[in-house]
């Protein structure tokens, strides 16, 4: 009897279970060094079904998101003829970096309201629930506009090949300024706007080198670190004056 009962739980999870996806990234880690300028992940992988392919297209979303920070966003204004600042609206968490991938147009590939379960837009991963809904939505746009000008927020539509509604494959540029971390990378399979599987991988992102040096000095040790910048800029001071004299001579 036991046994039955556990074949039936089985069978009955088979449904939910049809289609999974299996994923591979070209790099799990990235060292940022003095020279780094940006990177680029490839992200593929397949699908992995135990029963056939039900009806309605197949859809693939992958995002890459980099450690969440609070952030304070800045509305100018102009004032007596010049631009200040007048309101400071302080965003809860907003992704350091944020890049979403998709097989088709965003709309189609998943509802809002999945969207607004798994927060797979770019507004729907940035948390900012201590502000009014008009300027919550006036500042985090803003918000996004200067980020996607630097690179740090991406919406690929289109950016992911499905071939065969099978293998799956797109590639995410990182820029050269991402923040040390942790990057969590989430791929969703789609049917009819509906989320039926999801599979998380992180990317870790560290400085190495010099880089690495300059910065456990600067937070672990800051009155070194102060001491030593002034030793250098000092040093950097008296080198040029002495070359400048040696080239008047």
């Amino acid at each position: 009897m036991r046994a039955l009962l556990i074949a039936a739980t089985l069978f009955l999870g088979l449904p939910a279970m049809a289609e999974t996806v299996v994923v591979g990234l070209s790099r799990d880690a990235i060292n940022i060094t003095a020279n780094f300028e940006g990177s680029e992940i490839l992200i593929f992988g397949a699908v992995s079904r135990d029963a056939p392919a039900p009806e309605g297209d197949l859809e693939v979303i992958i995002t890459v998101e980099g450690p969440s920070l609070p952030v304070a966003v800045r509305r100018k204004d102009r004032r007596f003829g010049i631009w200040v600042n007048t309101d400071v609206v302080e965003v809860d968490a907003a992704p350091s970096f944020y890049a979403v991938a998709t097989t088709a147009a965003f709309d189609e590939v998943i509802t809002q309201t999945e969207d607004l379960r798994h927060q797979v837009s770019i507004p729907n991963a940035i948390r900012a629930v201590g502000i009014g809904v008009e300027d919550g939505e006036s500042f985090t746009s803003a918000l996004i506009r200067i980020r996607e000008r630097g690179d740090l927020y991406q919406t690929i539509e289109g950016g992911v090949t499905l071939r065969n509604e099978t293998l799956f494959d797109t590639s995410i540029q990182l820029p050269a300024n991402l923040v040390e971390g942790d990057y969590r990378t989430r791929i969703f399979l789609t049917r009819g706007g509906n989320v039926i599987d999801v599979h998380e991988q992180d990317i870790a992102v560290r400085k190495v080198g010099l880089e690495r040096f300059i910065y456990n000095l600067a937070h672990d040790r800051p009155l070194v670190y102060g001491i030593l910048s002034l030793v250098i800029a000092i040093a950097a001071g008296w080198l040029a004056s002495a070359v400048f004299r040696y080239i008047r001579t």
